[in-house]
């Protein structure tokens, strides 16, 4: 049976988790520049730039949120087995849900490969999670863990795609839609997509722009829109230790899909380059230190049409990518004059000194 995502089930986790997520904080930024050099909130474009600090959110991550759905969900419904959960994840979905699990007393055995940050295998250790290490890519993980799931009779959660997962994603939506009044576009760094698909069901029912934002070379999202479907692709950024899924779950794509007027989230691509350049910019400016998939949605603001510099042009036809369907791959965002945008910073479990 395909597995569905709508705003109710949104609401649905909103009230299941409140009370034990951090509400997002927002701040107020400056929109970059043509010449990559910063210029103020109201300048003669007249855009307005936000930052969602999902990064201060319990273990790190936007993650906790579905963490924390899914088991209270399971608990309610009497489907928590004595054997706890397990979960595959490159880090951040595993910290949280060994996290949740913690706050549920039950068991958390986390698969993840074993180039993981040492960072997150560390604080997984201090969550009291059975960590198991296996490959060097997530999808290695992911067969140890369903292989486990089956012999042991623990339950099985996903780092991205399950509904309960995306759900709980999508409250964050939810908290900055309340507090940026007249917000018309959320940049979303994506991976495997649960993150957006959340956000994307809940911008929709506002009248909110998504734009989903990968890596070149890890574009798991990007390819399943070009094909109509998830399809696997090669995995090769330096966000790719949190945007390394090598498909995207189908509830991104239903999510991502034009409605019938053609308005819609968009795709668009960044370098790694300009990821790296987001990332020490966030640092250096700000002092606001992000692993490199949390600082991938800026650099959607630092990107040309040719995935180098400022602008939003598209690659293919030289075309300005602000339009609203989903045709050609489209490299950065520029916003439209008096465009009010808000980038999520979603992750910042990294090693400091890598800045």
């Amino acid at each position: 049976m395909r597995q569905q995502l709508g705003y109710d089930d949104i609401k649905a986790a909103a009230e299941r988790i409140a009370g034990h997520v951090r509400p997002v904080a927002v701040a107020p930024a400056e929109v970059p520049g043509a010449t990559g050099a910063t210029r103020a909130t109201g300048s003669a474009e007249g855009a307005e730039l936000w930052l969602a600090l999902e990064y201060l959110q319990y273990t790190g991550s936007f993650k906790a949120r579905g963490a924390q759905n899914f088991l209270r969900a399971h608990r309610e419904a009497g489907t928590l087995p004595d054997a706890g959960v397990t979960i595959a994840s490159g880090g951040n979905a595993g910290l949280a849900c060994a996290w949740a699990a913690l706050r549920q007393g039950v068991r958390a055995t986390v698969f993840l490969p074993a180039n993981a940050p040492q960072v997150k295998i560390a604080r997984l250790s201090s969550y009291g999670a059975d960590v198991r290490l296996v490959g060097t890519e997530y999808a290695e993980a992911l067969a140890a863990c369903e292989e486990f799931a089956a012999s042991s009779g623990a339950l099985a959660s996903h780092a991205y795609d399950h509904p309960l997962i995306a759900a709980g994603a999508g409250t964050l939506l939810e908290e900055i839609h309340a507090r940026v009044p007249g917000l018309d576009t959320v940049l979303v760094a994506v991976g495997g997509g649960g993150l957006f698909a959340g956000v994307a069901t809940a911008a929709r029912q506002h009248g909110i722009r998504a734009v989903a934002v990968e890596p070149e070379h890890s574009r798991a999202l990007n390819a399943a829109l070009a094909a109509g479907r998830p399809v696997d692709v090669t995995v090769d950024s330096v966000a790719g230790d949190s945007l390394g899924a090598r498909r995207a779950t189908a509830l991104a794509v239903d999510a991502a899909r034009p409605e019938a007027d053609g308005h819609g989230a968009r795709s668009v691509l960044v370098p790694d380059a300009a990821i790296v350049r987001a990332r020490r910019e966030l640092w250096e400016e700000r002092r606001i230190l992000v692993e490199h998939g949390a600082a991938t949605a800026l650099a959607a603001l630092l990107t040309n049409g040719d995935g180098s510099g400022d602008g939003s042009r598209d690659a293919i036809t030289g075309t300005n990518t602000n339009s609203s369907t989903n045709t050609g791959t489209s490299y950065g965002y520029r916003p439209a004059d008096g465009e009010k945008v808000c980038v999520i910073l979603c992750g910042a479990n990294t090693d400091p000194t890598t800045i």
